[in-house]
């Protein structure tokens, strides 16, 4: 799709933006020593403290690859949302508020509280690091994605933009700052996501065969000329796909480009010819869409938006639209209709150029609204167990990885006493758990509005806002960017934390003033920032929810089986919180750059050359850094705290 930068959007954005940083630079003055710039002095109220939960948590995954999951694919993108929300069930009942009680600025803090050891600082502290920098590619990602349609820049402008607005946002006022931008923008997030449903509800779903038609043909085998006739169509003389059975390019009735439709075969000798889109890279760089230069000018091809209902149910024949629908009549509807899905496919041609093929996929709702259909989790129904056993990791790291994230577990040594961790908790759990709700509606709704960008599914929610009103689209894509801007300050604040108070001042026992801890942990957010930005740059085409299970899994290996044991556990020893660190980190961390979809995705490498059975690792992972905690603290002085 070619992106059109509106004057409304432009201006909120800047709005948004300038006030965000206006915010940083006036609270910058209450963060000068090292208490108040990595933990507001611990006197935020608990009830914004657990508004900024939400706004920590509702990051570019949830807003953006979420919906853009279930947009694409139906109820799989939900999954993810049950599995983040059922992690703060662990971070309610077990990590609330002896995090409080443990800890003073870092995640490491929390570890060593009992054993004043330079091991665990280091590894807690590069885990920290590891952690927040995972993390920290989806949220660039996601900045990236947001800024093409709303200002019309380059993917990489975006992600250059929030990175040099979030080091702004951490360099001025730390903690104090990033927690009201949290709360700002969450409050904000929730809001507008619940006005935007409504929108939808009241919009209800409309029939239309007229964007993207198919036909129905009395042909029983490929035969391009046979099919160019029934359809009253020319054939484009030159098609490289001449030897393709199943594509066809038709001359357009201008003559300028041409159109590709898609055949297939149905039982009882029957054909469907439906109409697809293509875009074709040339060697030397170059796009085409539909034989044309990529563009929005006269002569030149662009995609068009996709997503809509094709079938609605018997009580709607012969009305186009159903009218406003209730809360679970939008299910009910959904499930009884069919709605058009697209694939794609790659097809290599004879001058050196590919060209990929975006194609119709009539699903009927029932499909869609059950597990099971992205690739991803396609094992939950298969009799493979490797599938089951990569969903069941995934979900495992999703439930455990929410009590293990630094930029999560910081945030508890914000309030002033463990009864405010826990208050604050519930609060965060509640807007959460909304908000994941809302995420369906958006997802199902950006499905059959016909909005979606069919190359790139994180953009879906805000698309589906421009659909509505031009002014709701400006405003949900600055709250949007803002929810980047907040977690990445959070992100960005633990790592400059692990630097400045772990590992400079902890482990290599660099004496600083408060004043120095504090500039050089700004230094730490600027060198971190940096390579966020080059890392948004470079994964700029993956989901950002499948990016954030990467960090969730490596966070839930190695942070949250030192935490849990050191807690519940008398036993445990600071040897064995460093060795669970180190293995659970590495382990995890080595099985996700050996899986398939790295692979396939980042390597561009044959995927069944990947030695790993599974990608997503924590069910291996998560296990094996306990167990390596247990041996460790056996082995070392039974029963008693000990320092390395």
């Amino acid at each position: 799709m070619i992106y059109e930068p509106s004057m409304t959007a432009v201006v909120v954005f800047f709005i948004f933006v300038g006030f965000t940083i206006g915010l940083s630079f006036y609270l910058g003055g209450k963060a000068k020593s090292s208490a108040g710039y990595f933990a507001a002095h611990g006197q935020i109220p608990w009830f914004i403290n657990g508004i900024a939960f939400a706004g920590d948590y509702l990051s570019a995954a949830s807003f953006l690859g979420i919906c853009g999951m279930i947009a694409a694919y139906g109820y799989d993108g939900f999954l993810y949302s049950i599995g983040y929300l059922a992690g703060w069930i662990v971070a309610l009942f077990v990590i609330a508020e002896p995090m409080k009680r443990l800890g003073k600025f870092t995640f490491a803090d929390a570890l060593d509280a009992k054993f004043d050891s330079k091991g665990i600082k280091a590894a807690a502290g590069i885990s920290t690091l590891i952690v927040s920098v995972f993390y920290l590619i989806p949220q660039m990602v996601g900045a990236g994605v947001l800024i093409q349609p709303l200002l019309g820049f380059p993917h990489w402008v975006g992600v250059l933009l929030v990175g040099a607005v979030v080091i702004t946002i951490v360099v001025t006022a730390g903690m104090v700052s990033t927690t009201w931008v949290q709360f700002l923008k969450g409050s904000l997030l929730v809001v507008f996501s619940a006005i935007l449903v409504v929108m939808v509800l009241q919009q209800g779903f409309k029939v239309d065969n007229e964007s993207f038609p198919s036909s129905s043909l009395p042909i029983s085998e490929f035969d391009r000329q046979a099919i160019a006739e029934a359809m009253n169509c020319e054939l484009v003389e030159s098609s490289s796909w001449a030897d393709n059975d199943q594509y066809l390019q038709f001359t357009r009735e201008d003559g300028d480009g041409y159109d590709v439709y898609r055949a297939d075969i149905q039982e009882g000798g029957t054909m469907i010819v439906s109409e697809a889109q293509s875009i074709t890279t040339m060697p030397n760089g170059d796009t085409l869409i539909g034989g044309l230069p990529k563009g929005d000018q006269p002569g030149e091809g662009h995609l068009r938006p996709v997503g809509r209902i094709k079938v609605l149910p018997n009580e709607y024949i012969g009305q186009a639209e159903t009218g406003p629908l209730g809360p679970l009549e939008f299910f009910d509807v959904l499930n009884r209709s069919t709605v058009v899905l697209w694939g794609n496919e790659t097809l290599k041609n004879e001058d050196g150029s590919t060209t990929k093929v975006f194609y119709q996929k009539p699903t009927s709702g029932s499909q869609v609204l059950r597990p099971g259909e992205h690739p991803r989790f396609a094992g939950i129904r298969s009799d493979s167990w490797t599938g089951k056993f990569n969903f069941l990791s995934l979900m495992l790291a999703l439930f455990c990885g929410t009590a293990s994230l630094p930029h999560i577990l910081i945030r508890y040594y914000t309030v002033k006493d463990a009864a405010a961790a826990r208050k604050s908790t519930i609060v965060g759990i509640t807007s959460i758990g909304f908000f994941y709700v809302l995420t369906l509606y958006l997802g199902l709704g950006a499905m059959t509005s016909g909005t979606l960008d069919v190359t790139n599914s994180n953009m879906a929610a805000p698309l589906l806002a421009r659909g509505m009103s031009g002014l709701l689209f400006a405003i949900i894509s600055a709250i949007a960017f803002t929810t980047v801007l907040g977690t990445v300050s959070g992100l960005i604040l633990a790592s400059s934390g692990a630097v400045a108070h772990d590992l400079l001042s902890g482990v290599m026992g660099m004496k600083f003033s408060e004043n120095s801890q504090v500039r050089i942990a700004k230094i730490a957010a600027v060198v971190v920032g940096a390579i966020a930005i080059v890392l948004g740059i470079l994964f700029r085409n993956l989901n950002v929810s499948y990016l954030v299970g990467w960090a969730f899994s490596i966070a839930a290996s190695a942070n949250l089986p030192a935490l849990i044991m050191l807690l519940f556990w008398k036993r445990t020893t600071a040897q064995g919180i460093v060795a669970s660190v180190i293995v659970g980190m590495f382990s995890s961390l080595g099985w996700i750059l050996l899986s398939a979809d790295t692979f396939e995705k980042v390597y561009g490498i044959d995927p069944l050359s990947s030695p790993v059975p599974f990608s997503q690792p924590g069910i291996v992972t998560i296990p094996l850094a306990l167990i390596t905690l247990v041996v460790v603290s056996l082995m070392t002085k039974n029963g008693k705290a000990t320092t390395t």
